[in-house]
Formats: C-alpha cells, sequence, structure tokens
C-alpha cells in the first residue's frame, strides 16, 4: 500500500513586489508552481491515497485565484481515482462561526474528502482508516476528541492519524490558534500505523516516535526558512513502514556576509555564481552610523542584480555608551542617526556631509522610495 503525505502548501502566499510575466506576485506562482509538481509526482506514482495535513490554502479567505487553482489541480487527482483525504490547518479555519470553511468548496470533487468541521472524523476505506482531526480554535476539546480517536481504531485495517498543531513546544510556529498535543496522549501513536503531521514546515520524525513524521511544507513562507529540500513523503505500508522524502525543484536561497570593515574586498570575494533569479539575503557586519549611511540597499542590490530579490540585514558594532533599543525607539530615526553622527565623527566636514546625505536618505523614505535606504 502506497500512500503520498504532503502538507502546508499555503496557496495564496505572497510577499515581496515582484510581479511575473503574467501579473501575479511571483512567491504567489512560485508556491503555485510547488503545488503543481506534487501533483504531477501524484499523477506519475498512481499511490492507492494521498493525504494532506493542513494549510491547503495560506487564508481562510482566499483569493479567486487560490482556488481556481487548487480546485483545477485536485480535479487532476479525481480524474485519475485516486482517494484524497485533506483536513485543515489553523490558516485555512476562520476565526468565527460565522464564516464558511474554505474547504467545504472540495466537497464538490468526487474522491476528495475534505474534514474542515473542528472535530474528529473518520475516512475509512476497506483496508484502512484515516482518523482525521483538523485544526480546532478551541483546544479545550482535544482529550475529548482523542479519547474519540482511541475508540475508533480498527485492528484489521492499517490506522493513519492526522493531524495539524505541535508535537511538542519545539514545533510551535507562534500562530494564532496553534495547539500542542498533549504529552500524555502520546501512547496513541504507537496503536497507529503512521501519524501524519502538519504545521511545523521542515520534514522529519518526532522525537522517539519513529513512525510520527511531519511532511513539511513545500514552499518557504518565510526568510527565515532557510530550508532547501521540500518535496511530499512517499509511505509503504506493505509490511513494516518505509518512507522518503521526495524533494521538488524550489526558487534558490543563498545568504551572504559582508564585513563592512573590509567592503571592497570583501564583495570581490563573494561567489555569485548561483544568484540568478534566487531569493538573496545580505548581512552587512560591523556597521557605523557612517559607514551604514554611505552603503545603500540600492548599491547592494545592484550587486546582486541577477537576484529576483535582496533583502539586506544590518548589524552594527557594538560602541560604548551606545543608545539602548528603548532609547532608540523614544526617539526618531532620523534624531538618532543625526546626534550619532555627530557623538561619532570628529571632522567637522564628514559630520556635514553624513548629516545631509542623512536627512536627504530619510526625506526619500517618507515619500515611499525606501529602497535608496
Amino acid at each position: 500500500m502506497k500512500i503520498i503525505h504532503f502538507s502546508d502548501t499555503h496557496l495564496g502566499f505572497n510577499d515581496l513586489d515582484v510581479l511575473n510575466e503574467a501579473g501575479v506576485n511571483q512567491r504567489e506562482s512560485d508556491f503555485y508552481d510547488a503545488f503543481r509538481q506534487v501533483i504531477d509526482a501524484i499523477i506519475e506514482t498512481r499511490p492507492d491515497y494521498v493525504i494532506h495535513t493542513g494549510d491547503l490554502f495560506h487564508r481562510a479567505s482566499p483569493s479567486n485565484r487560490a482556488i481556481t487553482f487548487a480546485l483545477t489541480q485536485l480535479k487532476r487527482i479525481e480524474q485519475v481515482k485516486i482517494p484524497f483525504v485533506i483536513i485543515a490547518g489553523n490558516h485555512s479555519t476562520p476565526r468565527t462561526s460565522t464564516s464558511s470553511p474554505i474547504l467545504q468548496a472540495l466537497k464538490t470533487l468526487d474522491n476528495v474528502h475534505a474534514v474542515f468541521e473542528q472535530k474528529y472524523e473518520t475516512v475509512a476505506f476497506d483496508d484502512i482508516v484515516f482518523h482525521a482531526l483538523p485544526h480546532v480554535n478551541d483546544e479545550r476539546i482535544i482529550p475529548d476528541e482523542l479519547e474519540r480517536v482511541e475508540a475508533k481504531i480498527d485492528t484489521k485495517k492499517k490506522n493513519i492519524l492526522m493531524m495539524h498543531c505541535s508535537v511538542g513546544a519545539h514545533y510551535l510556529m507562534h500562530e494564532f490558534g496553534e495547539w500542542v498535543f498533549p504529552k500524555e496522549k502520546e501512547y496513541l501513536f504507537a496503536k497507529m500505523d503512521y501519524v501524519a503531521l502538519g504545521h511545523w514546515h521542515g520534514f522529519g520524525s518526532v522525537g522517539k516516535h519513529n513512525n510520527v513524521f511531519y511532511a513539511g511544507s513545500t514552499e518557504r513562507t518565510s526568510s527565515s526558512d532557510k530550508r532547501e529540500e521540500k518535496g511530499y513523503v512517499l509511505l509503504d505500508l506493505d509490511d513494516e513502514l518505509a518512507m522518503e522524502l521526495r524533494t521538488i525543484a524550489l526558487r534558490k536561497s543563498r545568504i551572504f556576509t559582508i564585513d563592512t570593515e573590509r567592503f571592497e574586498e570583501a564583495v570581490a570575494e563573494l561567489d555569485l555564481s548561483e544568484i540568478e533569479d534566487a531569493l538573496v539575503e545580505v548581512v552587512l557586519t560591523n556597521l557605523t552610523t557612517s559607514t551604514s549611511i554611505d552603503i545603500t540597499n540600492r548599491e547592494i542590490a545592484a550587486i546582486f542584480d541577477k537576484a529576483m530579490y535582496v533583502k539586506v540585514k544590518r548589524e552594527f558594532k557594538a560602541s560604548e555608551g551606545s543608545r539602548t533599543h528603548d532609547d532608540i525607539e523614544s526617539i526618531s530615526l532620523e534624531t538618532y542617526f543625526v546626534s550619532h553622527i555627530v557623538e561619532s565623527v570628529e571632522n567637522r566636514e564628514e559630520q556635514e556631509r553624513l548629516t545631509s546625505k542623512a536627512k536627504a536618505l530619510f526625506a526619500r523614505f517618507e515619500e515611499g522610495d525606501d529602497d535608496s535606504l
């Protein structure tokens, strides 16, 4: 028995002000491409079942484009008659009872079994039972729902538990509504042939449980997610549990560090061979006020001009007598920069040059041209 498990596809996610040739946000398009790759693999592999453990969409009220794309792709699974079981995640669950769950739209497709009513349900077939526990906004009901799970285990069939949650605090995403699986109920895992998890965006097993796995997300929803290996899990339940992560192609993500104390030399040493159309993060270290003003984001972007997007992080030198974060918040950033120039630069002409440049840059920033900073 072969099963494909994937999760956290976050269709409709977009960020970065970059549009593709079709006028669609490029990152939104990247998420569609990742989803399409998994559907292609499903069609090619023809598993017995496909499961998705939550956050099909990035929002509880996704755009028409995201909904249309999802339905079109899932229709492909329907056409090859592969049963598809999906649960709601916290991103796809309305926060109030007055809103209709978006996964209800999937009820229009044959062979698609969507569980989204914030309560435990079983999806049973001749040889397997999927114990589907979708996201719930009120985690106080979780112990009772897990009691129902235990009561429904069918020892004559394969049993798979599907959840969208954190199994241990380590896997929290610090998002609205997420909940932690109660540790005292982890004995349930040993009664399952496989526990399919969603919510955490990295692939991997959980603790000492060799049958409990997060499939991970199919794309990166944050610049802090540097994982290069994302995709779907292929399971074989014929004898002992056998599984592997099948990766898909992602947009490259690269990080570069530039020591501003040796700026020109550090730039010359950069390996820019793999930045075309990549997401690039540049960390500028050992900055002083004057060097930070002189080195603009636009100048850094020009160095990485083949990248799709360049994000710049600035790390300042710690100096004696420097203001604390609370001090900086109590004054404007422009005032802080100007006063720091006066305090740290002795040469009067250099003071005036940097002060003038700082004020000009902040004026441009207030007009909305933050790429110049």
